[in-house]
């Protein structure tokens, strides 16, 4: 029986043992991760103030970068400072925080697939905005124009958004007006590149120019391509969900051992105090009687 019971004592140890590690590991790799998205933002913003770029915070990825690494960072940390410590409390607020984070990501996911018109107007609106600012703000421009190129499409909406840009608009001044920047150009084969091949295509009919440039909106052209590829788009959900899901499960069953490991130190406690109880009142019972021989 007692090399049952040691044995059960063992398993139980490295039981825990395991899952503090582990906690210990996933809590760490995410605070370090966090610190260094967090530093990416921090540079990314820094540069983009030199340049006066755009003030929305939707359309400045150094702004969301910043956002989500102290989110990581200081959540993170809670779980390493509480997995070293077997804190119950910020074991718990660890915990939470991630179960409340994953339930508003998947919130967010289902609302924005009921009310899917609402999400693409909304997307849409963003994106005219930044057109408004596309040769004031570097990091906008960049990713606009990697978006056109890669996903063949032009503006949100469709390519006369571009009429929003004082530089685009038919009525400004100047050769790019009426026309869509080079990056909505359709590719040509060409060895000579033709960079005003969208020169006044914004007051012209769709068919008459989806030879020339790209007609279709890129809001609409990035879902449609997500749909097609919905391999990626189950690959992408999974990598954000599945790890905060591990998380908290991988925090739950840690916090059940370690309340486990309390309850059995508090029974053998009392059950220590009972022995020297009991031994108390045998040795005062015997009285006298214990000093004389038998």
């Amino acid at each position: 029986m007692a090399g049952e019971s040691e044995q059960v004592r063992y398993c139980a140890r490295f039981s825990y043992l395991c899952l503090k590690f582990s906690l210990t590991i996933y809590s760490t790799v995410f605070w370090l991760l966090g610190a260094f998205v967090l530093g990416v933002g921090i540079y990314a913003e820094v540069e983009r103030q030199k340049y006066k770029t755009l003030e929305s915070a939707f359309l400045a990825p150094a702004i969301i970068l910043i956002l989500l690494g102290i989110v990581m960072f200081v959540v993170s940390f809670v779980g390493v400072l509480a997995s070293l410590r077997d804190n119950l409390c910020l074991l718990q607020a660890f915990m939470y925080i991630l179960g409340v984070c994953l339930l508003i990501e998947l919130t967010g996911g289902v609302i924005a697939l009921i009310f899917r018109n609402q999400t693409i107007d909304f997307l849409n609106n963003n994106i005219r905005r930044g057109i408004v600012n596309y040769y004031d703000d570097l990091d906008f421009k960049n990713i606009m124009d990697f978006v056109q190129k890669e996903f063949k499409c032009c503006g949100g909406e469709d390519f006369k958004d571009w009429s929003k840009n004082q530089y685009h608009d038919c009525s400004a001044p100047g050769p790019l007006a009426c026309g869509v920047p080079y990056s909505c150009c359709v590719a040509n084969k060409t060895a000579v590149i033709n960079t005003m091949c969208g020169y006044k295509t914004i007051n012209k009919e769709r068919l008459s120019v989806q030879n020339i440039i790209y007609v279709r909106g890129c809001t609409n052209a990035v879902l449609i391509w997500f749909m097609d590829n919905y391999t990626i788009m189950a690959g992408i959900l999974l990598g954000i969900l599945l790890p905060q899901f591990l998380g908290v499960l991988l925090t739950l069953l840690y916090i059940t051992r370690v309340e486990d490991i309390i309850a059995e130190h508090k029974s053998d406690e009392a059950l220590l105090a009972r022995g020297r109880q009991e031994a108390d009142i045998e040795f005062t019972g015997a009285g006298c009687c214990m000093c004389y021989p038998g």
